[in-house]
């Protein structure tokens, strides 16, 4: 695969990583299992045991386990096209992956900001 072949996998493949990372850490649907992993994570005794629960609950942390997933469906390596590919690639999308879930944060603040902003101005146009 050419290298402009490559760039492109990567970006396509980013999405799908940050999407379910996202989901799976911060959406609604995972919370009760967010909040069980969190409990284990607190009352375990080991440090392994602490870090291997807090996987699920960051999403740079699990998103690292969502890459190696999709590289391994894929067959997605980056530059070499040995298993140097393979770890390239792994990092690579980890990095695109949390740029997309930073963009995607930082709409839901703002749109979050802005829409607290329109009831407030609600508010003291009810008032007058």
């Amino acid at each position: 695969m050419d290298l402009a072949a490559q760039f492109a996998w990567l970006l396509m493949l980013g999405m799908p990583v940050a999407s379910i990372s996202w989901t799976v850490t911060h959406e609604e649907i995972f919370r009760e299992l967010r909040e069980f992993v969190e409990r284990r994570s607190n009352r375990s005794d080991s440090g392994t045991g602490r870090k291997i629960h807090y996987l699920i609950t960051c999403e740079y942390c699990f998103s690292h386990w969502v890459s190696a997933a999709i590289i391994a469906l894929a067959g997605f390596k980056v530059l070499l096209d040995d298993w140097r590919g393979y770890v390239l690639a792994a990092f690579a999308l980890v990095w695109v992956a949390n740029i997309y879930m930073t963009i995607y944060a930082r709409l839901r603040v703002t749109l979050k900001k802005d829409r607290v902003e329109v009831e407030i101005k609600e508010q003291e146009h009810a008032n007058r």
